[in-house]
């Protein structure tokens, strides 16, 4: 059955849409595997992936057949019960994870937002009502609510919104002797992103890892790593913590959870998982039947050597040609990142034009990323072809050609 819909094109969003974001001139109708087609038919190769979501491409069969089979069922029926896809996920992610307690939510935000309040929570239980300050890293980002904006390290996007919520410090990342000059007794969380990803693709080192654990452990405090980017595959293990060997105390999971449908997930130990007792929290679509479907079927296709092995093998390839191109042209500093998240940090010549790479690759039928204003990012499909990665690694080196060439 055919549904008639009526004619938009991009200036409609000019017109109707609140104008907080500014998209690109064309519109993505249809997608497969790693090619996406815009209204007039014109082909792209896509290394945006949805910024870190389509961990499987676009309609990949695993997922359609998951959502398709779970929207016949049963779409919503509240916290007031439980369903059957979201125990199945849940013990998953609690069977492959330091995790014996899984939180359902919508996005990454509402997942950090629980982390946050969870640890707070268990602080004030444990300690009293002075041990709530929380540590984050300057450029970090988790999220764009109040609480999660104000923890997030970027003044620009937490500024100018009344005052902000109070007890949160910023120090540099992969700067342990910072993080251990702010801790105190009153730290209820450090909380850290193991690879940064709005604030430039930065890995963080092993040794800053570790470091924050031991002061964790010193201080009482619970250590949170907001694994919203670098999680589900991303860095060639099921999660990041896993590549460092620092486990957290609270994780937080959303973006490729659920492979281009909305669902974020926290993680945590049974024993701080209690101080979330019933009504302490809640969400209305957490758990949701469909978005716990698609998220299993990602987990069952994602969580195999095959697949893990394969995001080390691609992250290489993407690698070896992108050094080779930033070289000839003079475009990179570094390339940096784990497995299939990969920055390209722009050499003192091009610095600040990271929105110049990304419109050229637009003209030269690419989807790229940016970090900010000074890194080019890629965060493909985790089972992109190579024949795909080689396409469109040709299409990003002549629109780099025709950017230097200007």
């Amino acid at each position: 059955m055919s549904v008639e819909h009526a004619q938009v094109q991009r200036a409609d969003f000019d017109q109707v849409m609140v104008p907080n974001y500014a998209p690109a001139a064309f519109i993505p109708v249809r997608g497969a595997g790693s090619r996406v087609w815009d209204q007039a038919g014109r082909e792209l190769v896509d290394f945006s992936g949805g910024i870190a979501v389509n961990v499987l491409g676009h309609a990949h069969p695993a997922l359609v057949a998951a959502l398709t089979e779970q929207a016949n069922k049963v779409w919503h029926v509240s916290n007031v019960f439980t369903n059957e896809p979201a125990l199945r996920l849940a013990h998953k992610l609690v069977d492959a994870t330091f995790a014996d307690r899984v939180f359902f939510c919508n996005s990454g935000a509402e997942a950090n937002e629980a982390a946050f309040k969870l640890a707070r929570r268990v602080a004030h239980d444990n300690f009293g009502p002075e041990k709530y300050e929380i540590i984050a890293a300057t450029n970090s980002f988790h999220g764009r609510t109040l609480f999660t904006v104000s923890v997030g390290g970027q003044p620009k996007y937490s500024d100018g919104f009344g005052p902000k919520i109070t007890g949160i410090t910023h120090v540099p990342y992969n700067d342990l002797a910072a993080l251990k000059a702010a801790i105190s007794d009153k730290t209820c969380a450090v909380v850290l992103e193991p690879v940064q990803g709005e604030g430039g693709v930065l890995p963080a080192d092993l040794a800053y890892l570790q470091g924050a654990r031991e002061l964790c452990d010193q201080h009482n405090a619970l250590l949170v790593f907001d694994e919203v980017q670098s999680g589900m595959g991303r860095s060639g293990e099921l999660f990041a913590y896993m590549h460092y060997g620092v486990t957290p105390d609270i994780l937080s999971s959303a973006k490729s959870l659920g492979g281009g449908f909305p669902i974020g997930a926290m993680l945590t130990t049974t024993e701080l998982a209690k101080h979330f007792a019933v009504g302490v929290h809640g969400t209305t679509y957490g758990g949701n039947p469909l978005a716990c479907a698609v998220g299993e079927a990602v987990m069952d296709v994602i969580n195999t050597p095959e697949v893990l092995a394969g995001v080390k093998a691609k992250h290489e390839r993407f690698k070896a040609r992108l050094q080779q191109i930033g070289e000839q042209y003079g475009v990179f500093s570094e390339i940096r990142g784990l497995g299939l998240l990969i920055g390209c940090a722009l050499s003192d010549a091009w610095k600040g034009k990271a929105k110049d790479f990304f419109n050229a690759a637009e003209q030269h039928d690419l989807m790229i990323l940016q970090a900010g204003p000074d890194v080019v990012r890629f965060a493909p499909s985790l089972v992109i072809e190579d024949a795909d990665i080689d396409e469109g690694l040709d299409r990003f080196e002549r629109a780099v050609k025709q950017l230097t060439q200007a």
